[in-house]
C-alpha cells in the first residue's frame, strides 16, 4: 500500500501543487466516501482548510474503485491530477 500512497503523492506534486498532502489520508477518505455506494461514477468534494478544496471523480465498481481525477483548488488556483493517464 505504501507504493500506492507514494504514487498518489508523486502525481499530485507533479501537478505543481506545493501544499501538504498524504496519499494514505486521500486513499482512506475515498474508501470512507464510497462505502455502501452503488456502482457508478461519483464526484466528491472535501474541504481541507479554509482555502483548500479537493474534488474527486471516482468510478465505483463491484469489488474496487478507480480514482479518475483529483482537482485541488487552493489560493485561487486549480491543480488537476489525472490518474487515468
Amino acid at each position: 500500500m505504501e507504493e500506492l500512497y507514494k504514487m498518489i503523492e508523486d502525481k499530485i506534486y507533479a501537478s505543481g501543487y506545493k501544499g501538504s498532502i498524504s496519499g494514505e489520508e486521500i486513499y482512506d477518505e475515498i474508501c470512507d466516501e464510497i462505502e455502501d455506494k452503488e456502482e457508478g461514477s461519483y464526484i466528491f468534494m472535501s474541504k481541507k482548510e479554509d482555502d483548500v478544496i479537493y474534488e474527486y471523480k471516482i468510478d465505483v465498481m463491484e469489488e474496487q474503485f478507480n480514482l479518475s481525477y483529483l482537482d485541488i483548488k487552493s489560493n485561487g488556483q486549480t491543480y488537476h491530477i489525472d490518474f487515468d493517464n
